[in-house]
């Protein structure tokens, strides 16, 4: 397995490149402001065949250069229903937009339990709401990975005062992440990597 992160834009968001060695596929894990050179640069490096962009939400962050790079490569891009229309009408969920960001349409919906291939590697799809009403995390299972967008960060949790946020929500989501293994490896959409068993204990007091 393959894993490659860039963090960029204003708001140093992390955008991801996972592929898959044997099969030489590979998707990217959003797309933030100002990092698609870096995305496109690890695809070469790799020699990967980018299969699609798959959204953890759609705040602006987290999809800014994802128009350039589905014409680009002529690559599928997804999300959860919940938070597709902000990708039509950047703004549409309240966030003041400080750079500019072209609006995008969806190829195909993401939703809870649906399991997805990359090659030979799999993911299943966590709807997380909380931070935004869509937020899903990508759950890699076998090789125990969890990209876990703004829901989960090493030691705290995303935003949940935007207008679309709910704090209850997510509440409920982290819990639902800790029923995962302690040693599964936490990817976020900001900062550094964690584990969920370097999280438990703040979540679960």
């Amino acid at each position: 397995m393959i894993i490659e992160s860039v963090a960029s834009g204003p708001f140093e968001t992390n955008s991801y490149l996972v592929g898959c060695e044997k099969e030489h596929v590979g998707i990217f894990i959003d797309a933030a402001p100002a990092s698609a050179d870096k995305l496109l640069s690890f695809m070469k490096k790799h020699t990967l065949d980018i299969i699609g962009i798959y959204l953890t939400h759609s705040h602006y962050d987290h999809f800014a250069d994802a128009h350039f790079l589905k014409n680009e490569l002529k690559c599928p891009l997804f999300v959860h229903i919940e938070d597709r229309e902000n990708l039509h009408k950047p703004g549409f969920d309240g966030i003041p937009k400080i750079i500019e960001v072209k609006a995008v349409s969806e190829d195909g919906l993401l939703e809870e339990g649906q399991i997805v291939s990359v090659g030979s590697l799999q993911f299943r799809v966590i709807h997380t709401p909380g931070h935004s009403p869509g937020g899903v995390c990508f759950y890699f299972e076998k090789e125990k990975i969890l990209f876990s967008g703004d829901v989960l960060f090493k030691g705290t949790h995303g935003n949940v005062s935007f207008p679309s946020s709910n704090e209850e929500k997510m509440d409920q989501s982290l819990i639902k992440l800790m029923d995962l293994p302690d040693d599964v490896v936490v990817y976020p959409g900001h900062f550094g990597k964690t584990t969920i068993g370097e999280e438990r204990s703040w979540i679960m007091s």
